[in-house]
């Protein structure tokens, strides 16, 4: 078996009502599939994390050193596609791009062998994951405080047992807005705080102190990701556990995080550390330093049945009796391709996601919605 093509498929979605978070606006979702075929027919499925166009250039760059190789071979094929870009790229879109390819691979060598690619990582620990929502940007034409409560509010409703509030707007507006969702969610149901980095690191060390009294349970991407030196003052200066990692590509990129203990909760993206090859890597080192790995989740339904399967090899760390599991980000907001694009929709039932149990990442692609969804002038 030869990889004899590779292909990348751009979707895109108008939103109707546009939405922000601290550091990014969104007036429509654009994501990026990543298609191998090989010579005998199989194909496998991926998926990058960041823009589209960008990221499908990369991919094609990739391409001749992909087609004629044994897709099987994942961990040689990603030390070649990193090599033959590292003088240039060694984060941002080369990881992203080859995060995908490495997916697809993965995917392929699962179904090949008939098996899930949580069996070929190690061994299912678990058969399923409790999700978190994420939602609560700031939306056009509502006020921020009431439009985040009926969120939460919502969330619980449908069985959540925790969700995630965009922060990073200001200290004394996210206060407003993180006082009125833990009023929504009541004591029981857990909340997060996501600045995406708008903060300054005076401005996240007085949040952190004052959002304490609300009971969250981490606080995300306080600072820029640049400033590890910053991160560790934040971690130091106030109570809230620090979270991070979604735009730390590669072993490398998270080593000094890790090892500095600049957070206590690492968030590697699948379609952005690198992969699965790289995402093993990156869980083993912070078990390694005792850091908690909760992965990012930004995408559609391949990205989600990507993280399904790496969550269920996740080794429990201690392993004990009644071991901490981890949990899955599950995004709620616009996106009417996210499940679209695949035959059978991963959903949550009362707050609590199936691991498919297919060979690979267990998910039938629908074509049909490819061609609805396809980016028109990409």
């Amino acid at each position: 078996m030869k990889i004899a093509e590779v292909r990348t498929h751009l979707l895109e979605h108008k939103l109707a009502v546009p939405f922000q978070s601290a550091s990014m606006r969104f007036d429509r979702r654009v994501h990026i599939l990543v298609e191998i075929v090989c010579d005998d027919g199989t194909v496998g499925w991926g998926e990058c994390l960041g823009p589209a166009r960008p990221n499908a250039a990369v991919v094609a760059a990739y391409a001749p050193w992909l087609v004629g190789a044994n897709p099987l071979e994942t961990e040689k094929l990603w030390a070649v596609l990193y090599n033959a870009l590292r003088d240039q790229g060694q984060r941002g879109l080369a990881v992203t791009a080859l995060s995908g390819i490495d997916i697809a691979l993965w995917d392929i060598k699962g179904k090949h062998l008939g098996q899930p690619v949580s069996m070929l990582l190690g061994g299912r620990f678990r058969e399923t994951v409790r999700a978190y929502a994420t939602g609560s940007f700031k939306r056009d034409g509502v006020d921020r405080a009431e439009d985040n409560a009926s969120d939460i509010a919502l969330y619980r409703s449908q069985g959540f047992h925790a969700s995630k509030i965009k922060v990073g707007f200001g200290i004394e507006e996210d206060l407003r807005v993180i006082r009125a969702a833990r009023e929504a969610a009541g004591s029981e149901m857990r909340l997060m705080a996501d600045a995406n980095h708008g903060y300054g690191v005076l401005e996240a060390v007085e949040f952190g102190r004052r959002a304490a009294e609300y009971g969250l349970d981490w606080f995300e991407e306080p600072v820029v990701p640049e400033q590890l030196a910053a991160y560790r003052e934040v971690r130091a200066r106030q109570p809230l556990p620090v979270a991070g990692g979604e735009t730390w590509h590669s072993r490398w990129g998270m080593k000094e995080p890790i090892e500095t203990r600049s957070i206590d909760i690492v968030q590697p993206d699948l379609a952005g550390v690198g992969g699965f090859t790289e995402a093993k890597r990156v869980a083993d080192l912070a078990a390694l330093h005792g850091v908690r790995v909760v992965p990012h989740v930004w995408g559609t339904a391949v990205h989600i049945a990507a993280v399904l399967q790496f969550i269920a090899a996740m080794v429990p760390d201690p392993v004990r009796v009644n071991p901490v599991e981890p949990i899955l980000e599950f995004d709620r907001t616009d996106n009417p391709f996210r499940q679209a694009v695949v035959k059978a929709p991963i959903e949550h039932q009362n707050g609590v996601v199936a691991i498919p149990n297919g060979p690979g990442l267990g998910i039938e692609i629908n074509r049909d919605a490819l061609s609805e969804f396809r980016m028109r002038d990409g």
